[in-house]
């Protein structure tokens, strides 16, 4: 039948019904409803919520005749809220300050075009160029099979196998930004669990099975943690370090910068401290006597070493990246070394930086050959279609802010308004700083919450007259403890992404670390911390 006619037919049917339903309800409310639902879904409230925001702040607030101040508050909750709601994706949401600060007259476009790329950025933007080489030729999976193998054991030893992984993260996480570590060391610990029953449907006793799966909880977590406390090891390990770096060279930069080796060498102890409590942790409460046998079952050290034979003899092309990567370690580490004994930065006259090297050498590897193919080199521009752009977009916005608190003089209002803590000990303030930004991050992302934090423990630190890295420092630490919920880092919802964890796991676990993280610094900052940057 003609479907023209077809309609025809069914329309003329019931000829008492009304061409248009203008007298029924609901249809209407159902167009409503879904017109609700299609509000609430392209979160145009949430888009809207950051200009609403700013608007009330910009015709409420009054700072004392600082106009350029109030703006500066308004535009903060602007980006803020863009941020933790995900109304428009990341990277935008970070080029906000673009055009927001030119409109509201906190600074000029050409002054906070400059926040965008600096030496801090070069830095973040060469290690992520790296970082995709060595995922490109599998590096970071031979090297976890190598160590894992070789602590794996025969029969297994589940608590060195932990260790094997975990110290793997951690140590691949110290290089590069923890995010991509999670993300390629993830695929490389579930690849092991795949050989691990999930239920006791697909095999095993059922006492057999529920130490499998407690044990799949710790490999999953201790990827997730491992590498978020390697990162707080070096300046390249997460965005909060170089938002802190970014943050005092901007608000002091009268005082000695931090250097890559300065952080490391204060860095490197608290993650150690972190490191041993993670693996006690993991171990005590998802490993028994019972697990290893439960594991022989179904790994050994032969299935590692099968994967491991898989991916062949070390090519050229491998070789030559990790020669490029460990060049530019020792780069990092030789840069600047002590009063005494000047590093080749003197050479310059001062005048290169950690992203000058970073640059330099990633640059090498679009000159050298990969040995596969003639012309072909270690890596190309197609090769960095997958650069973290939102990344270094969210780094330059936060340096952004923090010129403009400066600029608008906010930073001036909110040392006034912190005047009331002058004379509090400053051992104090440190690890409650340390529990604020903690508390934050959980709900927000580690680098939005150092953004929002820093300058606000900077003027504390000056108007209660004590350095501020006593308080800065803990502020950026304590944004890097997110270890109870998913929402505190992408890492952790890469983890809880897989399935073999949940939320109740992620706390009962990161609580423990939370608290052995606070004081470890509270020892560490006044002590190591005094000694590194100077703050006798």
């Amino acid at each position: 039948m003609d479907p023209r006619r077809a309609c025809w037919e069914s329309s003329s049917e019931d000829v008492t019904r009304a061409l248009l339903p203008v007298h029924e309800d609901r249809p209407t409310r159902g167009r409503s409803c879904s017109g609700l639902r299609a509000v609430l879904a392209s979160k145009y409230l949430a888009a809207a919520s950051g200009p609403a925001a700013c608007a009330l702040i910009c015709a409420l607030v009054d700072l004392g005749g600082h106009p350029a101040a109030r703006n500066m508050l308004g535009v903060l909750a602007w980006v803020f809220l863009w941020w933790i709601t995900d109304a428009v994706p990341l990277a935008v949401a970070s080029m906000a300050p673009l055009f927001l600060f030119p409109a509201f007259g906190i600074s000029s476009s050409d002054a906070v075009a400059k926040a965008y790329m600096d030496d801090v950025i070069s830095l973040v933007l060469g290690s992520f160029i790296l970082a995709l080489a060595i995922e490109h030729y599998s590096i970071h999976r031979r090297l976890a099979l190598n160590i894992t193998a070789l602590f794996c054991g025969d029969p297994v030893k589940p608590h060195l196998l932990l260790l094997g992984i975990c110290g793997t993260t951690m140590f691949i996480s110290m290089w590069i930004h923890n995010t991509p570590c999670t993300v390629m060391m993830m695929p490389v610990a579930t690849g092991i669990l795949q050989r691990l029953p999930r239920d006791e449907l697909e095999g095993g006793s059922g006492s057999d099975v529920r130490e499998v799966q407690r044990f799949s909880k710790a490999v999953v977590l201790g990827v997730v943690y491992a590498s978020a406390i390697g990162g707080m090891a070096t300046l390249t390990g997460t965005g909060v370090n170089i938002i802190l770096v970014g943050m005092w060279s901007t608000y002091f930069p009268e005082q000695h910068p931090i250097t890559f080796s300065s952080w490391m060498s204060f860095g490197l102890p608290i993650s150690l401290v972190l490191f041993v409590a993670l693996w006690a942790t993991l171990c005590l409460m998802y490993c028994s006597k019972n697990t290893g046998r439960a594991l022989s079952t179904y790994l050994d050290r032969s299935h590692l070493r099968r994967e491991l034979s898989l991916l062949g003899p070390m090519a050229f092309a491998e070789k030559m990246v990790l020669a490029v990567f460990g060049g530019l370690i020792v780069l990092w580490m030789t840069r600047s070394l002590t009063d005494g004994i000047p590093g080749w930065a003197v050479l310059f006259d001062g005048k290169v930086g950690d992203g000058t090297v970073t640059i330099m050498m990633a640059t090498l590897l679009f000159i050298i050959p990969s040995g596969k193919n003639d012309g072909e080199k270690l890596m190309d521009w197609g090769k960095c279609r997958k650069l973290q752009w939102h990344i270094i977009l969210l780094l330059g916005a936060g340096f952004a802010i923090a010129d403009g608190f400066k600029a608008s003089g906010l930073t001036d209002i909110l040392s006034q308004g912190l005047g009331f803590l002058r004379g509090a000990p400053a051992l104090a303030i440190a690890p409650v700083a340390c529990l604020f930004s903690g508390l934050i991050t959980e709900f927000t992302s580690d680098d939005a919450t150092t953004t929002l934090v820093l300058p606000l423990l900077a003027e504390l630190g000056k108007s209660i007259g004590v350095h501020p890295l006593l308080l800065m420092v803990p502020g950026a630490i304590g944004a890097q403890l997110s270890f109870l919920l998913p929402t505190g880092s992408p890492g952790n919802i890469v983890g809880f992404g897989t399935g073999y964890i949940t939320i109740k796991d992620m706390v009962v676990t990161g609580m423990p670390l939370k608290v052995v993280g606070v004081a470890a610094l509270t020892i560490l900052l006044p002590t190591l911390g005094s000694l590194v940057f100077g703050m006798a």
